[in-house]
C-alpha cells in the first residue's frame, strides 16, 4: 500500500491500484468520522488510526479498512436517499 502526499491511502491487488476512501481530504474525513467510533466499539483495544497505519503494510489491515470505508460510503448513500425522501425536503404542489 502506498500514501499520497495528501494522505490518501492505495490498496494493490492483482496488479490493480485501488483507492481506499473518496478523493476530496474532507469528504474521506467526513467517511472516517462515520465508522471510526464503530470500529473502536467493535475493536476495543484497537483505533482507526492504528488500522490506518498498519494498512500501509498488511494485506489483511488493507481490506479491514476498505470494508469499513465502504461502510461508511453506504451511509452516506442512505443520508442521501433519507434527504430525497423526507417531505420536508421536497418541493410545494
Amino acid at each position: 500500500m502506498t500514501e499520497a502526499v495528501d494522505g490518501r491511502l492505495f490498496m494493490s491487488a492483482n496488479g490493480i491500484k485501488q483507492a481506499l476512501g473518496p478523493d476530496d481530504p474532507v469528504l474521506r474525513a467526513r467517511y472516517e468520522s462515520l465508522v471510526r467510533d464503530d470500529y473502536e466499539r467493535a475493536h476495543p483495544h484497537d483505533s482507526f488510526d492504528d488500522l490506518k497505519r498498519r494498512a500501509r503494510f498488511s494485506k489483511e489491515d488493507q481490506g479491514l479498512l476498505r470494508d469499513w470505508m465502504d461502510v461508511a460510503a453506504a451511509r452516506i448513500r442512505q443520508c442521501r436517499r433519507a434527504e430525497v425522501n423526507d417531505p420536508a425536503h421536497s418541493p410545494e404542489p
